[in-house]
């Protein structure tokens, strides 16, 4: 037995609610109810969640805003507590993490600065964007990593599309937008936007409906894009995107970014009024002083095939800020949603055993292939499994293991009866409302 349950319940305290962190504190939550030896904590900056993969609809506008999840909410019904806040500070001797002040848009101090004990911690706080120290991403870049930059993004859209719209002269400029990044999210959120500009004239925000229609460059380094995938898929890709007017520059690393575009190597400049980064990801900067804990180069949390850390057998790490080393592959388990899933599967079982003071099971990732939405136009993938080794899939049937991934989400953390009532209430919402978000 744990030497802790000698004080009490034995403290779990989760950091960070995105898929790996609130999978994990919704099925703790639920054995905590039976098990007073476990007290379950999920510490999120946010107050609400939305699944990742999402972000470039939450981006577009197109995202049913009943899929936005309170935290609060989901604590109450899955038996765990819930503190909103920022961690900044680990205390490994203490056993202690420390949030910082919450504040709110006025710069007014709501939550003081608060510390928590724990006995087991595990840090899932998922990844930011890696801008690479290229010059002038950081300024003139939009960002999706979390849902609030998101959201941003999607107002800063419809408010320069109003602008353009509104002012130019018959057969004027249109608008122009630059992702940088041809991996998933870049891919996704290109068609996305493709049809949400559509959508933007279609309900009038084009007041003259002519001129030169809005522009939409995909750059990436690489010489091909979406390389998760068989080149096969990944050229049938570049060929939709192509059809729906879709500029692909591919092979051309970015220099600068500036506040009128985009400077690719070669000294050629592709002119954007938006500029959205989507080229690599790191972990969050303060992992990079927490306490003496490891780090890759990539500023991601070393840890053992436990999910342990590699200096604190305390503290885990689970989702796209671990490190975890890939068994029978070379390097590390991709960041996908897919492995913060199992990862998070793992650890509901891990951790209880551990309580007991029974031995951890090591994590061994299970890849099941990649799948890209291109929205209503199309969807691409490979499926994989032991038998059948590595399908190649697009359309309908695609579309449905794509959406299925997300339900894996949602009976994860609301169980099955609430995802159907929640999916039918959003077929039923759509019947009445308009299909992008408008302001």
């Amino acid at each position: 037995m744990d030497d802790s349950l000698l004080g009490g319940a034995h403290k779990i305290v989760i950091v960070g609610g995105g898929a790996a962190g609130l999978e994990l504190a919704s099925a703790l939550g639920k054995k905590a109810r039976k098990d007073a030896s476990i007290e379950v904590t999920l510490v999120d900056a946010s107050p609400t969640h939305i699944w990742k993969p999402l972000l470039h609809e939450v981006a577009a506008g197109t995202l049913d805003t009943t899929e936005e999840l309170e935290y609060l909410s989901q604590a109450r019904w899955r038996y765990f507590n819930f503190r909103l806040g920022t961690m900044e500070r680990l205390d490994r001797e203490k056993k202690e993490i420390v949030l910082s002040p919450t504040l709110n848009d006025e710069g007014e101090e709501l939550i003081p600065r608060r510390s928590f004990s724990y006995d087991t911690l595990v840090i899932a706080v998922g990844s930011v964007s890696n801008s690479f120290a290229i010059q002038g991403v950081e300024k003139h870049c939009q960002f999706l990593d979390n849902a609030r930059q998101a959201f941003r993004f999607q107002k800063h859209l419809v408010q320069t599309f109003m602008r353009i719209y509104s002012r130019r002269p018959s057969r004027g400029k249109g608008m122009s937008i630059a992702i940088i990044g041809a991996g998933a999210t870049g891919v996704e959120l290109a068609a996305e936007l493709h049809n949400v500009m559509q959508q933007l004239a279609i309900y009038g925000l084009d007041e003259h409906q002519t001129g030169e229609a809005v522009k939409i460059s995909l750059i990436e380094a690489a010489d091909r894009l979406l390389p998760a995938l068989p080149d096969r898929l990944s050229g049938a890709t570049a060929r939709q995107l192509g059809e729906l007017g879709i500029e692909l520059i591919l092979g051309r690393r970015v220099v600068e970014v500036t506040e009128t575009g985009v400077m690719i190597e070669g000294g050629e400049k592709v002119t954007a009024d938006i500029k959205v980064w989507a080229a690599g990801i790191k972990g969050p900067d303060w992992l990079c002083n927490l306490d003496g804990l490891e780090i890759n180069s990539a500023q991601q949390l070393m840890v053992a095939e436990t999910l342990q850390t590699t200096r604190d057998e305390n503290i885990f790490a689970i989702g796209d800020c671990a490190a975890c080393a890939w068994v029978g592959h070379e390097g590390n388990v991709p960041p996908r949603a897919q492995a913060a899933h199992q990862q998070a599967t793992l650890l509901s079982k891990s951790l209880v055993d551990r309580v007991k003071g029974e031995a951890l099971m090591p994590y061994r990732y299970k890849d099941y292939g990649s799948l890209v939405s291109l929205g209503k136009y199309s969807t691409v993938g490979n499926l994989m499994g032991n038998l059948m080794g590595s399908v190649s899939v697009g359309g309908f049937i695609a579309r449905v293991f794509y959406l299925s991934l997300y339900k894996m989400h949602q009976i994860k953390v609301h169980g099955y009866f609430k995802t159907a009532m929640l999916t039918l209430a959003t077929r039923l919402r759509k019947t009445a409302t308009s299909h992008i978000k408008l302001h």
